[in-house]
């Protein structure tokens, strides 16, 4: 039996997975809050989670993993107010377009994508529980969880009560008996989105949403959450005083984990620096595996730096991998074949090498520099029967990783044809835009050149191209 290790943000450390059930793995991911296009971080924790969810399938035999879609809340309103368009029009137009982003960037659908609009029976249900076990009170129309009830809040983020900030991240309001009590219900004018309830028409809290989820879809304690560490404090430190408040006995989630941030330009991605990109926007100027391929090139846990040498990269290992795919098909005369084959495969078909890496806490670089360790071997070996084998070891392997979804004829004919002329002219406009500082365009042309098969590279006698598969 494989044993998965993880780094539990709670515990601090490192722990070997001991499921509560090791015939049904429990798995809930923090979704997206659909009031815009998803970001390129949004990408990072859906693709981390898409591959530590591929590979706890083929250890356990049943895992059920829940990834929700935020339908309500304050960003939401705000956006449907600013394009004074419905919010349930609003949320559906994102939805689609976060479906679309997923499925480019391969990644798998969960068991259940649950939405707070559809729980709202089970959200006001859990409220009045935590109502009438004196961890929540009624002010001003507000239902509010009381903090000081709960003695252990704060050791998700290592934050005493005394540490934490009023008003960091927490809305002050002199509704609240503490600052740092949390909504669970709010009130909601005529002109916003609310529901009737007990205390009144409105709509839940943010955090309360995720909370009733689970409780609903998964039970009062699973296995693993997910999310982005930006989640750690307030929004999931608030979900454990939820979750473990409701009832007696109920832990809410024994391991945690959480990814690192994204950074452009040695700066965290952030809406306040202007610097979100968006997953649609890439995938206008870079292949879909070479963005899945470079959101797996750091450790999850760490900051991921995210600029143009890292696609440029990616893409030049992915056409790697590819053409070592496509050598054992050449001299073997196999059929070529895609990692989707291998989906249902048994746990001895994966490579050791790959499931050792992802299976000590998620070590996705470790685990494409076996990848490519095997791609080398295909090169290297004369026997055709080893090298169907590698080959066979290297899309197994890949699966896990979400990659070479592809045949490599499709791969490699698909760029479409382009001729030196206009390769030269697209040189010329990407000169002119350099020259008067346009860099974005000119970065734009330098993706759709790479997006057709072309290579640039910028030397001190001019700029010079290459077709990569020549």
């Amino acid at each position: 039996m494989v044993k998965v290790y993880i780094y539990d943000t709670r515990a601090r450390r490192k722990r070997v997975f001991e499921p509560i059930d090791s015939s049904n793995v429990t798995i809930y991911v923090c979704g997206p809050t659909v009031y815009d296009y998803i970001h390129i971080g949004n990408g990072l924790s859906a693709v981390v989670f898409d591959v530590f969810v591929r590979l706890m399938r083929i250890v356990y035999p049943t895992v059920t993993y829940v990834r929700n879609i935020t339908d309500i809340e304050d960003k939401i309103i705000a956006a449907s107010l600013e394009n004074n368009e419905p919010y349930d029009e609003l949320t559906e137009r994102f939805v689609e377009a976060f479906h679309e982003d997923m499925d480019a960037l391969y990644v798998l659908a969960p068991d259940v994508e649950p939405r707070p609009t559809m729980l709202l029976p089970e959200i006001t249900d859990m409220i009045e529980r935590l109502l009438e076990r004196g961890h929540a009170y009624v002010a001003e129309g507000h239902v509010l969880f009381s903090v000081q009830s709960f003695p252990e809040y704060g050791k998700l983020s290592n934050r005493s009560l005394e540490d934490m900030i009023d008003g960091a991240r927490v809305e002050v309001a002199p509704y609240k008996r503490d600052p740092k009590d949390f909504v669970l219900w709010k009130p909601s004018s005529a002109e916003l989105p609310g529901w009737a309830s007990p205390w009144g028409r409105g709509r839940p809290g943010w955090h309360i949403e995720c909370s009733a989820m689970i409780r609903e879809h998964l039970g009062p304690t699973i296995d693993i959450h997910g999310a982005g560490s930006d989640l750690v404090f307030p929004h999931n430190e608030n979900e454990i005083a939820q979750g473990r408040c409701v009832e007696d006995g109920v832990d809410y989630v024994n391991y945690w984990m959480h990814n690192g941030m994204l950074n452009l330009g040695g700066r965290k991605m952030s809406k306040s620096l202007g610097n979100v990109v968006s997953i649609k926007h890439l995938r206008s100027l870079h292949s879909n595996e070479t963005i899945r391929y470079a959101l797996l090139t750091g450790h999850y846990r760490q900051s991921l730096l995210w600029n143009e040498r890292l696609l440029d990269q990616s893409r030049r290992s992915i056409d790697t991998l590819y053409r070592s795919l496509r050598h054992v098909a050449e001299k073997t005369g196999a059929e070529e074949r895609t990692c989707a084959d291998f989906s249902q495969s048994p746990l001895e078909i994966f490579p050791d090498s790959v499931v050792a890496a992802l299976s000590n806490d998620l070590h996705t670089p470790k685990a494409l520099a076996e990848l490519h360790a095997i791609a080398r071997e295909i090169q290297q070996t004369q026997n055709t029967g080893t090298m169907r084998q590698l080959g066979e070891k290297l899309l197994a392997g890949a699966w896990l990783l979400g990659l070479l979804n592809r045949t490599p004829s499709d791969y490699f004919g698909s760029s479409e044809q382009i001729d030196a002329e206009t390769i030269e002219s697209m040189l010329v406009e990407r000169d002119e835009a350099r020259a008067r500082r346009d860099f974005a365009r000119a970065d734009e042309i330098r993706a759709e050149l790479a997006l057709r098969g072309i290579e640039i590279e910028d030397t001190k006698d001019g700029t010079r191209w290459s077709n990569r598969d020549r």
